[in-house]
């Protein structure tokens, strides 16, 4: 495997692992994204097997041990299965997580003791970057799940939001809202609940100018209007369930 490195926002670098053996024939990418500042925060850390790779590429950039806080969108073994291996190359680094991951999952199985972040909370992590976390449970997947937003560049970081496959550009401005409505289709993923589409244009209120999606491109233009987009389509699927 190669993980590959792209600056997508100024300051913000994602590292991406293409892996063509899932969802064949398109495959499918893991990205992870390290923030800079005087306090670097990488979202996500990748499967524990991705972590030699995801290692190397994140050493093309800064030192490891330079890392101050990681954070990533819900417990799952893609977006922290190696948390513990970071944080054992980080000595500085701590976990930044909602309460709620914080109290089902990380406590416990953190080799440091977490953060807990309420809704809304900021981090300021240097250089002018301000790091707010955002509750979305349940939006895609579970009670735990959230996002964070890097005020300074206006760029979402969106965890499973917007999944396709494929191995598409770095960065794109075309279409990410039809690709995540098949890769939806295909996967059946979300918990579809009431909700979802409120929570999904409350984030559109923050007007991002980059999406940083898990899998699939990182996305530059009108944010709001590819949340709103994928917020209609969840309440049809929604209104579509209570239906049946």
């Amino acid at each position: 495997m190669e993980t590959k490195v792209c600056e997508i926002a100024d300051g913000i670098y994602r590292l991406s692992t293409f892996v063509p053996e899932i969802a064949p024939p398109a495959g499918f990418t893991f990205n992870q994204f390290l923030i800079l500042g005087d306090e670097p925060l990488m979202f996500h850390t990748g499967y524990r097997k991705m972590f030699s790779t995801n290692l190397q590429a994140l050493s093309r950039i800064i030192p490891p041990s330079q890392l101050r806080w990681i954070a990533f969108g819900h417990f799952e073994a893609d977006e922290c299965g190696a948390m513990n291996e970071w944080l054992a190359v980080a000595p500085q680094a701590q976990l930044a997580h909602g309460h709620t991951g914080c109290n089902v999952s990380l406590n416990d199985m953190a080799d440091r003791a977490p953060r807990p972040l309420a809704d809304g909370e900021v981090i300021e992590i240097g250089q002018g970057r301000r790091i707010r976390y955002i509750d979305t449970p349940h939006t895609p997947h579970g009670w735990d799940a959230g996002v964070v937003f890097e005020e300074k560049t206006a760029t979402l970081m969106c965890g499973d939001l917007f999944t396709q496959t494929g191995d598409g550009p770095a960065l794109t401005q075309g279409d990410i809202v039809g690709p995540a409505i098949a890769g939806e289709d295909m996967f059946n993923y979300s918990s579809l609940n009431p909700g979802m589409g409120a929570t999904l244009r409350g984030l559109a209120k923050l007007a991002p100018r980059t999406l940083a999606l898990m899998h699939g491109p990182s996305f530059q233009g009108d944010g709001a209007a590819a949340l709103r987009a994928l917020a209609d389509d969840y309440d049809c699927r929604g209104a579509l369930r209570r239906a049946a």
